[in-house]
């Protein structure tokens, strides 16, 4: 039975992979490059990663919603997603590590990373009971993401593709073989209390 709030991922011993959709410009300089650069891709605003690839699915509409045509395989170093989860402050104000509503703003406010639990969604869309967590990194820990954390970016946009087409015509066993493989993603409990 999965745990109602539970990490899960495709991760090496070194290594975790993130998605994010973007639209053509931003993909392509990135795959480019082998990291995110200017000047579409912005260094002052939030950007939000997601270790569940079905999540993205549902938030991307299978890669067609407008500005996330483009569906991105982010390997970075786990060192540097546990810094974000260390640094990371829940976007839900009953997170059971404050004790009253004025310090969890108080820490929300000031926080460099925001950490967020969305329903999980299966291959058809409909929801599971349990969460999917996507970390909200601030302009302030952007740098450190993009030039330190990030060891390689793939392009899934054509996985997608054929996994939406599989969707909609009704093969599912066949759009579950392209999925990939997600496996529980254990923190420290220390780490845990910060957002659960």
């Amino acid at each position: 039975m999965t745990a109602s709030h539970e990490i899960r991922a495709d991760y090496h011993h070194d290594t975790i992979v993130v998605y994010q959709a973007y639209d053509d410009r931003i993909a392509d300089s990135a795959l480019a490059k082998g990291r995110f650069v200017g000047p579409h891709f912005s260094f002052s605003r939030m950007t939000w990663i997601k270790p569940s690839f079905l999540w993205l699915m549902h938030r991307s509409r299978f890669g067609t919603a407008k500005g996330q045509t483009r569906v991105l395989a982010v390997r970075i170093t786990r060192a540097g997603f546990d810094r974000a989860l260390a640094l990371g402050v829940s976007t839900d104000p009953t997170a059971r590590m404050f004790a009253s509503y004025d310090l969890w703003r108080a820490a929300f406010d000031a926080a460099l990373v925001h950490v967020q639990w969305d329903t999980e969604r299966s291959i058809t869309g409909s929801a599971f009971g349990h969460y999917s967590i996507q970390v909200g990194l601030s302009r302030h820990v952007i740098r450190e993401f993009v030039d330190d954390w990030i060891v390689s970016i793939s392009d899934m946009t054509e996985r997608v593709a054929k996994l939406r087409e599989c969707v909609r015509s009704g093969r599912i066993d066949r759009a579950r073989a392209l999925l990939p493989s997600e496996r529980p993603y254990a923190v420290p409990d220390e780490i845990a209390r910060r957002w659960s």
